[in-house]
């Protein structure tokens, strides 16, 4: 593509990106009140379709309060850092078929970068420096509790994340996303890396999740606890742009996990590979997004279902199980492709990691309960 091409690549992608958020928390809104046998918001224009734009208007006409106690610069940079690392992330993330021949357009931003899982990786890490530099410069308790837990947070599950990757590197021989479709889609349906990374794909989604801070991982602005945490002293925009962050996120892990694990674009019959009746291109686009929209959807019942973690749980998950099964994963990976098995092992090695571990976890000594004091 030439520059003129690209930029209109990202200008759409950043349009539809941005709109995409507003309207996933009317869905959540929505998710929420269907699971709790609510209405949700309905008054503001049909079926509440206008409730986003309700709410942008309220960032935008909101007060903006800096408190008078705080590091002006870095409580301003705070929530920019925030989105734009997030943002930054789809630059290599294709949302549609890609071709290695240049003249064909890409549905993606970078097409062909050869390390853009490291490159995802590397880009959304970041984001955590917008949560420790706000909940820093707001010179606040809680904002400081809520940085020190996100610091924590994300450093224990950037381990697990990272390692549940390379199973499916190791199957597929690269770390472009592009080239993990293709070798799935080539193999079809049942070539798809959650028949044979379950485990990896159960541990990418839970890291994934603690990385985005949503429930039940969200200790940095646990409000029973913190108020608000790291994003206390934020009002109007800045606290609309925390938010935005991390609903960005939100689409970014869906994205990949629809790619690493359910073969991208892929579906049997109407988007393969040999795919060249008209419009192939429409129906493949059509296939990645809503295999994206249905993991929206299971985040946010996620949310809705799974209580809240204590702190020392959420490190002990981190810590004691998933980097020790992640580790465990890559070795059987290792083993499987060294020795020429058949892939099929694969299923079973993660089936049996996952079944062993769950044992292990019920055969651990209960604590007792603390006597009462004089009993």
């Amino acid at each position: 593509m030439d520059v003129w091409a690209t930029l209109l690549v990202i200008l759409v992608v950043l349009a539809a990106t941005l709109t995409a958020c507003a309207y996933l928390v009317l869905m959540e809104r929505k998710v929420s009140a269907w699971m709790q046998d609510r209405i949700g918001p309905n008054r503001v224009g049909p079926l509440g379709l206008l409730q986003p734009l309700a709410d942008g208007l309220k960032f935008l006409l909101k007060e903006d309060i800096i408190p008078s106690h705080v590091d002006r610069v870095l409580f301003l940079v705070a929530p920019t850092v925030s989105v734009f690392t997030t943002l930054l992330a789809f630059a290599v993330v294709p949302f549609g078929p890609t071709s290695a021949n240049p003249d064909e357009f890409q549905f993606v931003i970078a097409p062909h970068v050869d390390i853009g899982i490291v490159y995802i990786f590397a880009v959304t890490s970041l984001a955590v420096y917008g949560l420790i530099l706000g909940g820093w410069s707001s010179h606040n308790m809680f904002g400081a509790l809520g940085a020190l837990r996100s610091s924590a947070q994300v450093v224990s599950y950037e381990i697990p994340l990272g390692l549940s990757i390379l199973g499916v590197a190791l199957l597929t021989g690269s770390l472009n996303l592009e080239q993990v479709i293709q070798h799935q889609a080539a193999r079809g349906m049942w070539g798809w890396n959650i028949w044979f990374q379950p485990l990896a794909c159960l541990i990418f989604f839970t890291s994934a999740l603690a990385e985005s801070n949503r429930l039940p991982f969200d200790l940095p602005e646990c409000e029973q606890e913190l108020v608000g945490g790291y994003h206390t002293e934020y009002s109007a925009l800045k606290f609309g742009m925390f938010f935005l962050g991390e609903y960005t996120h939100v689409i970014t892990v869906s994205f990949l996990v629809s790619i690493l694990f359910f073969g991208g674009w892929h579906f049997p019959w109407i988007a393969t590979p040999e795919s060249a009746y008209a419009g192939a291109w429409a129906v493949k686009l059509a296939v990645l997004l809503l295999k994206v929209f249905a993991c929206v959807l299971f985040i946010m019942i996620v949310r809705w279902t799974i209580p809240r973690f204590r702190f020392d749980q959420l490190m002990g998950l981190a810590w004691k199980v998933l980097i020790p099964l992640s580790l465990a994963n890559v070795v059987a990976t290792m083993v499987v492709r060294e020795f020429s098995l058949r892939i099929e092992w694969l299923t079973l090695l993660s089936l049996g990691l996952f079944i062993g571990a769950g044992l292990v976890s019920l055969r651990r000594p209960r604590r007792r309960p603390l006597a009462r004091a004089g009993g």
